[in-house]
């Protein structure tokens, strides 16, 4: 509510309150997140922040809107509950592809774009260096009707290249190929998501 983005979402003050008195304002076994729809990634990455830096979205990323849940069923209100989230730090130098096979015979859900940034919002610390994660609950359906090879993933700029010098430290909405590893990126997941207590 400081950054304000229920109104992002277009819900009011009075209606987000109303939604957080129902589930419990005391509750810390459960995340608080808007339908991808109603506040879609490219306005919550700028909200992010580590000290003084703000979020910011990699420039070859300009789709980053239409990544959207693929393989899994959202609640229909604006408002859900995402429970038992895990970084996936057991993942890290494993594939998006390897790590959904696992992620499915465990009966976990992998994380999306939206989820991962509410989470980074709410509690920044879950972004740490050389400890960051992907999001692959979020894919891109190409006009073909192939999924893109890119998977959406949430980390720390360096700073160099085409980030900018005055981005190194900065949270970063970036992307990875599907079929690649990285050593030093997770697979964020899920235990599961609701509409009630």
């Amino acid at each position: 509510m400081d950054l304000d983005v229920h109104s992002l979402a277009g819900l009011s003050t009075e209606a987000m309150r109303a939604a957080v008195a129902q589930w419990g304002s005391e509750r810390t076994d459960a995340l608080l997140v808007f339908r991808p729809d109603l506040a879609p990634p490219s306005t919550l990455a700028p909200l992010m922040r580590r000290g003084e830096k703000p979020g910011f979205v990699v420039e070859d990323m300009t789709d980053v809107d239409r990544f959207a849940p693929t393989g899994l069923e959202l609640p229909g209100e604006a408002l859900y509950l995402v429970t038992g989230i895990a970084r996936g730090d057991e993942f890290e130098n494993a594939s998006p592809a390897e790590a959904l096979a696992e992620l499915t015979a465990r009966d976990r859900s992998p994380l999306l774009l939206t989820e991962g940034l509410h989470w980074v919002l709410q509690q920044p610390e879950v972004l740490e260096r050389n400890h960051c994660f992907m999001t692959i609950g979020s894919r891109l359906m190409k006009a073909t009707g192939k999924l893109d090879s890119r998977t959406p993933a949430l980390w720390i700029s360096n700073g160099t290249g085409r980030d900018g010098k005055e981005r190194k430290d900065a949270p970063k909405l970036g992307w990875c190929w599907w079929n690649n590893r990285h050593t030093w990126l997770g697979i964020a997941s899920a235990a599961g998501r609701s509409t009630g207590a």
